[in-house]
């Protein structure tokens, strides 16, 4: 399977299987080139809608030419990398970025938690936010007050009493309450439409059996949050040849 950068004929031949309504699967199958890889190349330039081989391709060229510039100066020192291949690291900030976009998130909000969840402080000033993304600083501060209002990121002080923002290990068992709460809604509104169009009718039919489906859901999936809860705070053990020898602690 070929590695590296897309060409701009591989390009040419995602718009035109986009045109051709083709699933991002089978292009990359026809490409040698994993979904992933079609997925985020086409989110990251337009969607499928408003994708444009050409416009891509210079978009990615320009990218490449700002990463090559490095930081600005003044910019504080990255902490360590402990053996990453930054390049992968990038690649990998862009797939996360493509899936939360995938979930429902507006491209920057994206952006800015998948760079904060990837980060092993698992938290940054506005100033470190807007030089690793390179956008502006208030284009950290609209994408920083939305995910607060979502609850997906909280602001802490640090010892030189800076505005930080980090993202909680509460994260995913909120954003799965949310869900069930949205369901609940969902619920008691269409069983109220059963009350209106008339118990046995089609339409009410329809309606009561979406509640009764989401009711289902809810409440499994506010069982299941609850009972994988811990899981958020248990500390995964390094396998040993992932850390390159065996464990001196081993029973």
């Amino acid at each position: 399977m070929p590695g590296g950068r897309l060409s701009q004929q591989e390009r040419q031949q995602i718009a035109l299987g986009l045109a051709d309504g083709l699933a991002y699967a089978e292009i990359g199958r026809r490409l040698d080139r994993p979904t992933s890889t079609v997925t985020r190349e086409v989110m990251r330039n337009g969607g499928p809608t408003a994708y444009r081989a050409e416009l891509a391709h210079r978009a990615t060229e320009r990218r490449a030419h700002q990463r090559r510039q490095g930081a600005p100066r003044g910019a504080e020192a990255p902490g360590p990398d402990h053996g990453r291949d930054p390049e992968a690291v990038r690649e990998y900030e862009e797939v996360f970025t493509t899936v939360l976009m995938q979930s429902g998130l507006p491209k920057m909000m994206s952006r800015v938690l998948g760079c904060l969840y990837t980060t092993d402080a698992g938290s940054l000033t506005a100033s470190e936010l807007a030089q690793r993304l390179k956008v502006s600083p208030a284009s950290v501060s609209k994408a920083i007050a939305f995910l607060e209002s979502q609850d997906l990121v909280r602001r802490e002080r640090d010892e030189r009493r800076r505005e930080r923002y980090a993202v909680d290990d509460e994260l995913w068992y909120q954003a799965m309450m949310a869900s069930a709460r949205s369901n609940a809604k969902l619920v008691e509104t269409a069983r109220q439409g059963v009350g209106v169009l008339g118990a046995g009718t089609p339409a009410a039919t329809r309606l009561e059996n979406i509640a009764r489906f989401l009711d289902f859901v809810g409440e499994s999936l506010t069982r299941a949050a609850e009972q994988a809860r811990e899981v958020l705070y248990t500390k995964v053990e390094t396998p040993p040849d992932a850390a390159g020898g065996p464990s001196s602690e081993r029973a």
